[in-house]
């Protein structure tokens, strides 16, 4: 855990910080790009159209081969391109109130975090570091597949040199990420049976290669996951709040197979900080366990309200004898909205790449492209990553160098308990 100034450097140097910033924005390219040669059908006003559409398939998808000319203009549906899409967005004071609510919901998000690690470390840091603290890690996260631990290591390392001693860093990061753990095993089944398989699952683009079987994979995965992570959670709560000692010898026992060994002292390392961990959350009282829960809960439904305020600023559309964008696409249902950013958190976490670049803006397109103007949804998930998960890469490169300069001026805080 004593990490030195070059160490914390290399490991965020801007090779790595880049990475996931070409993943993003090269999927993203890819699929605005890709949109180019699309055409895009709307419906018109009633026989108005120079295109009619004909359901050669019987499969209630419209299809761009499906669209054929109206002899004598007198069609439903008219046609337009990408750049047509864009130029048809009809801005609003509307759109301006919900981008407004859209950044207010990010500053709410950062600031449950931080009320969170300022209960978990019962407020041994102050706000303003509590900021950096939040900043920092969420740079980390953002670099770092979740699949990886997403920044563990160094989040405790952040604390630690914070002046939070050793005992406190370590349950403050193991308990935030239990109780993100628990938030999605709580949030995620409840949102499938209230939501349904078919309004989760069964909306991929109808454009996609191979869209039914591609929506199916999607659901088995997510059950993957979901389950992996449940898996470990409970694991994790056993050690917390009740035998911290059988299961640090269950995973050395583990590690210790030939062909896990070079992982060994890693587990050894996991065991003790559980031990550690399990020591400081005895005899918590309940508005410890209320604050912290309650700011989790907070924070990541700030988060996914971000996606269902930006499709409301961007929903409307204006076009020359169309209808109005709201008969092009379903109407908003914001509670589906919400439990479809649920499944894309839980397939996030078992993305391999930092931050889940690249992952991130292929569902946001699949999952979400119904309820948004035809031809803006690639756009749109640019958007999205460009209000949830650029910001924090520019301010962690601004701020790290900094922070590592301050910090390290001062030894940090060994002692345990």
């Amino acid at each position: 855990m004593e990490l030195q100034p070059k160490e914390v450097l290399k490991a965020f140097r801007l090779r790595r910080v880049m990475l996931p910033v070409f993943l993003g924005l090269g999927v993203t390219f890819y699929l605005i790009f890709s949109g180019f040669s699309k055409p895009i059908f709307l419906k018109s006003v009633p026989g108005k159209g120079e295109y009619v559409w004909q359901d050669n398939n019987h499969n209630k998808r419209q299809e761009a081969d499906e669209f054929v000319k109206s002899p004598d203009n007198t069609g439903d549906y008219m046609k337009q391109n990408y750049l047509e899409s864009i130029k048809s967005i009809n801005w609003t004071w509307i759109s301006t109130f919900w981008i407004c609510i859209t950044l207010l919901m990010m500053v709410v998000r950062d600031f449950a975090y931080m009320v969170r690690i300022r209960v978990l470390t019962e407020s041994q840091i102050t706000w303003g570091r509590s900021f950096i603290v939040i900043m920092v890690w969420e740079f980390a996260s953002a670099v770092v597949p979740a699949l990886l631990g997403g920044g563990f290591v160094f989040a405790v390392f952040i604390l630690n040199r914070e002046k939070v001693n050793m005992g406190k860093s370590i349950t403050a990061v193991m308990l935030s990420s239990f109780l993100d753990g628990l938030f999605f095993a709580i949030v995620a089944p409840l949102t499938y049976y209230m939501a349904g398989k078919d309004n989760l699952f069964s909306s991929v683009d109808p454009n996609s290669i191979n869209a039914v079987s591609f929506g199916k994979g999607l659901f088995y995965f997510f059950w993957l996951v979901y389950f992996c992570v449940l898996a470990y959670k409970v694991l994790i709560a056993y050690a917390l709040f009740i035998n911290p000692n059988s299961v640090k010898r269950l995973l050395i026992r583990i590690f210790s197979i030939r062909f896990l060994r070079k992982w060994r002292l890693g587990a050894l390392d996991t065991g003790n900080q559980l031990l550690i961990a399990s020591s400081e959350l005895k005899n918590k009282h309940v508005k410890f366990w209320l604050g912290a829960f309650g700011a989790t809960v907070v924070s990541w439904t700030a988060r996914f309200t971000i996606v269902n305020c930006l499709i409301l600023a961007f929903h409307d559309v204006k076009i020359d004898n169309a209808m109005a964008a709201t008969t092009q696409v379903i109407p908003i249902n914001d509670f589906i909205v919400y439990a479809r950013q649920v499944v894309m958190g839980i397939i996030m976490l078992g993305s391999p790449t930092p931050g889940g670049s690249g992952v991130a803006e292929f569902m946001f397109t699949d999952f979400l492209s119904e309820f948004i103007p035809m031809g803006l949804a690639s756009t749109l998930g640019f958007i999205w990553r460009l209000v949830s998960y650029y910001p924090y890469l520019i301010i962690g490169a601004i701020i790290l160098p900094r922070w590592i300069k301050r910090v390290f001026l001062t030894p940090p805080v060994k002692t345990g308990g």
